[in-house]
């Protein structure tokens, strides 16, 4: 009886033209801004220096093994998420939408938002608008902040005039595809980012109270190493800051040569989104150890996190620098730039390759459609509200909606498909081998990992509601939020391929 074989094929794919090409846009999508605020936080909050033991043990146990999974998959199969896991197994095609949408159309609307304070905090930084107060300044001034998620407020003009020049960057950038497009931007953004960050840090180390700073910042407390909060925070780290089980990787490698280099690759972005982030910190911190010096206060009450350290702590540091303050402000406002679009342009083709690799819709109309969503999806943290807004979505997709994506990412490839398939594969091309602890990763240490995560954050949210928000509030906003974007990813996934299905007997 003869057999049928399914095979999904698709239009002319795009390819890097370097290999440097695929690992700046790699790089670029890893270092978000993320990398550069939350890193340095966590780093000072578990243990300094010591807190490096733990990241770089998950970084070998999870995140190199993640990333040679998805950049393995994604060249293999030589399609976007929907269509790489499509390819693996039908019954699984909604994973890759769910992925894609839920970062598109979740993360990605924040996202840009975020970068729209970059921008604005750009023009700012000229004149040095936040004066000396620049906590009332960003919050009631320039946010509009309501007390909660329920009095949204009105989207503030000057955030809505900053979003749309993001956009128009983003939809510059994919319109004109990989090789013209994505991969030309990263090509100078990468170098640039570098570079800007090499000069922060140079400028800051000049300062008084900034070896203070950096000390305080890497000083190793090895007791910690003994509190469990400590190593589940830096395998949460790992998740958050390397684009993993966002579906983006997986798009970024389709676009590889057959005999691109798998574990090199994916060691190198591992490795050098790392340094960058840790080298960013020394920036952060010897600022505000100069800023403690200036101030006289003690040096906890100048760290924050986060938000209030980009927008709050840091501008305050700047207004306080005895000349150039105005350009070392555009330098660092210009440094999160940068790092926040090279990541929102690395979700923007990622969904658009995914609708293209279904529909075989044409790029350039892909692309301006999404970006017109993306910014009427944004409109909602523009307002007085939209911090809390931000907050919640953030605090559901980032934590429970990526590592639920992860551990099923793990079980489909892992057992279904079968993780030695894609050492196998990822072998075959590669300089360097990886042996059967990457199958026990995937298939075991991973996925135990992610139940644990999942586990505290839910541990943690039911003893105390996140943010002291209502509890219906949590459950409409962000629930809601994770629910539609799995209804709508089982819809699209239910669409037959266009064109794509090809049967061999």
């Amino acid at each position: 009886m003869a057999q049928r074989n399914t095979e999904i094929t698709e239009p002319h794919r795009p390819q890097w033209n370097t290999t440097w090409g695929f690992l700046s846009a790699a790089i670029g999508s890893a270092i978000g801004l993320g990398s550069i605020w939350r890193f340095a936080y966590v780093v000072y909050e578990n243990g300094g220096g010591a807190y490096l033991i733990p990241y770089f043990v998950a970084l070998v146990t999870a995140g190199i093994p993640l990333m040679i999974l998805e950049y393995g998959v994604g060249q293999k199969m030589r399609g976007s998420a929907p269509m790489a896991f499509a390819k693996v197994s039908s019954q699984w095609e909604w994973l890759g939408w769910w992925m894609v949408i839920f970062v598109m159309f979740g993360i990605n609307c924040y996202y840009a938002v975020i970068i729209a304070w970059c921008v604005s905090y750009l023009g700012f930084s000229l004149t040095l608008a936040w004066g000396a107060d620049p906590n009332a300044f960003f919050f009631q001034q320039f946010l509009g902040a309501t007390p909660g998620p329920d009095a949204i407020g009105e989207p503030r003009s000057s955030i809505l005039f900053a979003l749309i020049i993001v956009w128009i960057i983003n939809w510059l950038i994919t319109f004109f595809g990989v090789e013209k497009g994505v991969e030309r931007a990263n090509k100078i953004f990468m170098p640039l980012l570098f570079i800007l960050i090499l000069v922060l840090v140079g400028w800051t180390a000049t300062l008084p109270g900034a070896k203070e700073g950096m000390i305080r910042y890497l000083k190793p407390d090895f007791s910690r190493l003994l509190e469990a909060k400590v190593w589940i925070d830096a395998y949460s780290q790992i998740f958050f800051t390397l684009s993993i089980g966002f579906g983006i990787m997986v798009t970024y490698a389709s676009y590889l040569g057959p005999k691109t280099d798998i574990n090199f690759n994916a060691c190198v972005t591992s490795v050098i989104d790392t340094v960058v982030s840790l080298v960013a910190g020394l920036a952060i911190f010897a600022a505000l150890g100069y800023m403690a010096g200036q101030t006289g206060k003690p040096f906890e009450q100048t760290v924050t996190h986060g938000i209030g350290l980009a927008f709050v702590a840091y501008p305050q540091a700047i207004a306080l620098l005895p000349s150039f303050s105005n350009l070392f402000g555009l330098l660092f406002f210009l440094t999160l730039t940068v790092a926040g679009v090279a990541s929102s342009v690395s979700i923007l083709e990622t969904f658009s390759a995914s609708l293209i690799d279904k529909f075989h819709y044409r790029r350039q109309t892909v692309v301006t459609i999404l970006s017109i969503l993306g910014f009427l999806g944004g409109i909602i943290f523009t307002t007085g509200g939209g911090l809390a807004w931000l907050d919640i979505v953030d605090h559901f997709l980032s934590h429970y909606g990526l590592f639920a994506a992860c551990f099923l990412q793990c079980i489909l490839l892992g057992w279904i498909y079968k993780a030695f398939r894609l050492r196998e594969h990822a072998n075959s091309v590669s300089l360097f081998k990886i042996g059967r602890v990457f199958d026990f990763s995937i298939k075991y240490l991973i996925p135990g990992i992610l139940v644990v995560l999942l586990f505290n954050d839910v541990r943690t949210d039911l003893r105390h509601p996140y943010g002291n928000y209502p509890w219906l509030l949590l459950v409409l906003i962000g629930c809601g939020w994770l629910v539609v974007t799995l209804i709508t990813a089982l819809f699209v996934a239910s669409r037959a391929w266009r064109r794509s299905l090809h049967q061999e007997s």
